[in-house]
């Protein structure tokens, strides 16, 4: 599918037309049908509430959206952050042609993180209110702040990216804000995802003790970090099926290797942690709780490191096995502490909970809407193929500014 859009510099100049291209495959079908079935619930949801569209009770305020739509999407999206610090600051050039791609999923992370939070508010139309009430001693204040703040940095940053092809008189502006919007991005993730760990770490004999530490804040940081290599493999992998694209092995493991260093100091933060607590009993105990936590340990965090460091890095099916045990891990380590590591207290009061379809649908529409987001601007835009500051061929003419039809 085909729409062109035309653009005039001036009247009477000669129109020049611009292509936006969106491929219809059958699985896009399938996400279209399920991001339709999610806009349906989530306007339901509205206008009757959580009650009507959530298994949510006065026991359990916090279900499947805070879980997946926003802690486990706000670490999912972290690669973005992280890669900057690697391309732009660190400057490791052989990154450049991961780097948009990365961006742009983590953006897409982002707003569906901002979109599970409007949507999980129970007065959905109060959202407004912590932009004007500042409630600086609460934790979820600055999550709020910070996410928003980042999101929108975000948006400036892709904007730089969409001016090469459109509105072209605003990129020179963009590009030589980049540096301060890309010091200002690596810097608000780093507050925001260790705050999601406190969060929890506020919960004192709420939170199981395997899951609940004063290193909370860093856990929940440094997942987040190494998460990313993770993200960007499995990204990488889907969108290169779909474009006919194949990120270098050797970028790769780049990431991995130093994806692998984060895990490393991870665990070793996780046992030390464990042996100041005391709490090894707890640990192999072998009941849910311990089974569950050591599942995240073992195949979330020891297996990678062991495929990291190994010549393992170098396959294909090893690199591929990195990014979905890292990813696996992470978000078994989030719903571990929404769900495993709070139950046993929320439930002693009566209150058990399990998602409702509903809640599932609109978790997987966020989900697909990203996901037809990412292949319409992967389509039209210079992100899969960008190597850092090559010339972007086949766009519009440099005395052409702005668009003024569409067709």
């Amino acid at each position: 599918m085909d729409i062109i859009t035309t653009f005039e510099k001036q009247p009477g100049k000669k129109l020049n037309s611009l292509r936006w291209r969106f491929k219809i495959t059958p699985v896009r079908l399938m996400f279209m049908a399920i991001a339709a079935a999610a806009i349906a619930v989530i306007l339901v949801r509205f206008i009757f509430g959580l009650g009507a569209t959530t298994n949510l009770n006065d026991q359990w305020p916090w279900g499947l959206w805070i879980a997946f739509d926003v802690l486990l999407g706000v670490a999912l999206a972290g690669g973005g952050y992280g890669t900057c610090l690697i391309v732009y600051v660190l400057r490791r050039d052989k990154f450049y042609p991961i780097a948009r791609s990365t961006m742009l999923t983590s953006l897409l992370g982002y707003i569906v993180v901002v979109l599970g939070l409007l949507i999980e508010v129970g007065q959905w139309f109060n959202f407004w209110r912590p932009y004007v009430s500042w409630g600086h001693t609460s934790v979820l204040f600055e999550v709020f702040w910070c996410v928003s703040c980042y999101t929108l940095i975000q948006v400036l940053e892709f904007c730089e990216v969409a001016t090469e092809k459109v509105f072209k008189g605003l990129h020179n502006f963009l590009k030589k804000a980049m540096p301060v919007l890309l010091i200002v991005g690596i810097t608000l993730p780093t507050l925001h995802q260790s705050s999601l760990g406190e969060l929890f770490y506020i919960m004192v004999g709420k939170e199981n003790p395997l899951w609940w530490s004063v290193f909370l804040p860093p856990f929940f940081l440094l997942s987040s970090f190494f998460v990313g290599a993770g993200m960007i493999i499995i990204e990488s992998t889907l969108s290169g099926k779909a474009f006919d694209h194949q990120v270098d092995s050797s970028v790769l493991r780049g990431l991995v290797r130093i994806s692998g260093g984060a895990m490393l100091l991870y665990l070793i933060l996780k046992i030390v942690d464990i042996a100041v607590k005391g709490t090894f009993a707890n640990v192999f105990a072998f009941d849910l709780p311990s089974i569950m936590f050591l599942t995240e340990l073992i195949f979330g965090v020891l297996i990678p490191i062991i495929i990291a460091f190994s010549s393992l890095s170098g396959t294909r099916k090893g690199l591929i096995w990195f990014g979905i045990l890292d990813v696996a891990g992470v978000i078994l380590n989030r719903f571990d502490v929404v769900f495993t590591g709070m139950g046993k207290y929320l439930n002693q009061y009566g209150g058990h909970y399990f998602p409702a379809l509903t809640e599932v649908i609109v978790s997987l529409g966020l989900v697909s809407i990203a996901c037809l987001a990412y292949l319409f601007i992967a389509e039209n835009f210079n992100i899969i193929h960008h190597q850092g500051s090559e010339t972007v061929d086949n766009l519009m003419p440099e005395d052409t500014d702005y668009a003024f039809t569409a067709r």
